[in-house]
């Protein structure tokens, strides 16, 4: 192990932090001078903005003719985006969905998930297989901007005139005097993706380098050390404007990297590449569904109660942990996988789905029981 790496690493984590502190102070002014919601910016703006360096790490994979890195990359980045970074958000504290959020973006975020797996079955996403990525991605961020500007205008005559910047929600931001303008907030921005995009190539050289050594294969690399490394803008972003009361933005920032993930840092390099990536078979039969379950498990969590709860991020967490723990392992063909795969699969998993099932009725349950009291109270 070389101490550069490891100094690597260090100094990456300290320009992650920072840039995610500016990107965080200069989109969330920039959302209120604009007239939009957080949320708007996470799934927009900050979404694209924190998936830069998986974009870098996947053209330039790409490039150098290693594919399991780029496929690895964007579908561990995913799993790690939903299970990692959105279960740390939550533990800080609960966040808040909102119903649109469920309603379109993660809907949006599964069936693009269902595409990536059913174009990978073939062994290969081609060029024609990108572009239709690519577009629907397009197409989600054109109907992001429009419907929230159209939101505005209507509930403009509640809140003020059209077109006038929305009450803050991040708490004490009443306080803040005078209002940062569009151009200081653009310079925070431009200033917060410079800084992750730095932290997380000088990071990711660094684990990377280290990962090698060891003599770990390109897919796992990709699904481990660079996926972690390349979401790490995203995790110190959502952390951030967690801790700032922007629980809009880390969770839009979380399904709108995902989004941005699959349809053009994966859909973008299949298109430019002509004959498109080749897809392993451990990745189609294992990592691929593995990232479709992670965003599936948000459904139901959204669905109750449009929050995610301090339990419910743990235990996002805790799959995160066994998911590595299993491709670590499978990796390194160790003596213990055979075991950690029996109680993985016949004692852990069907707990998670047993607790998860009571947790939804329960939640469904109370939901039910406010309406009726709703219902009860307000009539004549």
């Amino acid at each position: 192990m070389d101490v550069l790496d490891v100094g690597r690493i260090v100094v990456g984590l300290v320009l992650l932090v920072a840039g995610g502190e500016f990107l965080v102070r200069g989109a969330s002014a920039l959302a209120r001078r604009v007239g939009i919601s957080s949320l708007v910016v996470g799934l927009t703006v900050v979404s694209a903005a924190t998936s830069a360096p998986e974009l870098a790490v996947t053209v330039g994979a790409v490039l150098r003719d290693e594919p399991g890195l780029a496929v690895g990359n964007v579908v561990g980045s995913n799993i790690v985006n939903v299970l990692f970074i959105l279960g740390l958000s939550a533990l800080v504290i609960p966040l808040a969905v909102k119903q649109r959020l469920v309603r379109f973006d993660v809907p949006l975020m599964v069936a693009l998930s269902v595409g990536t797996l059913l174009v990978s079955l073939d062994g290969r996403i081609s060029a024609v297989d990108g572009l239709i990525l690519f577009l629907a991605v397009v197409a989600h961020t054109v109907l992001t901007v429009v419907i929230s500007r159209r939101e505005t205008k209507v509930s403009a005559p509640a809140g003020g005139p059209a077109g006038s910047s929305p009450a803050p929600d991040v708490a004490g931001a009443g306080e803040e005097s005078p209002p940062t303008s569009i151009g200081r907030s653009l310079l925070l921005v431009a200033l917060g993706i410079a800084l992750l995009v730095a932290g997380a190539t000088l990071l990711v050289e660094g684990a990377v380098n280290i990962a090698t050594t060891l003599g770990v294969s390109s897919l796992v690399v990709g699904l481990t050390v660079v996926a972690v490394g390349t979401s790490l803008p995203e995790l110190a972003t959502s952390i951030i404007a967690v801790r700032r009361g922007e629980r809009d933005l880390a969770v839009g920032n979380v399904v709108g990297s995902n989004i941005f993930n699959i349809g053009v840092v994966l859909g973008l390099p299949a298109l430019l590449a002509g004959d498109g990536i080749p897809v392993a078979s451990a990745a189609v039969a294992f990592d691929i569904p593995v990232m479709l379950a992670a965003a599936l498990a948000l459904l139901p969590i959204a669905f109750t109660g449009f929050a995610v709860a301090r339990w419910e991020g743990a235990l996002f967490v805790a799959l995160y942990l066994a998911y590595t723990g299993y491709v670590v392992l499978a990796a390194t063909a160790h003596d213990a996988l055979e075991g950690f795969t029996a109680v993985m699969a016949w004692f852990v998993l069907p707990l998670i789905a047993v607790t998860l099932v009571a947790f939804t009725s329960y939640e469904i349950g109370l939901g039910k029981g406010r309406r009726e009291v709703d219902r009860t109270t307000n009539s004549p």
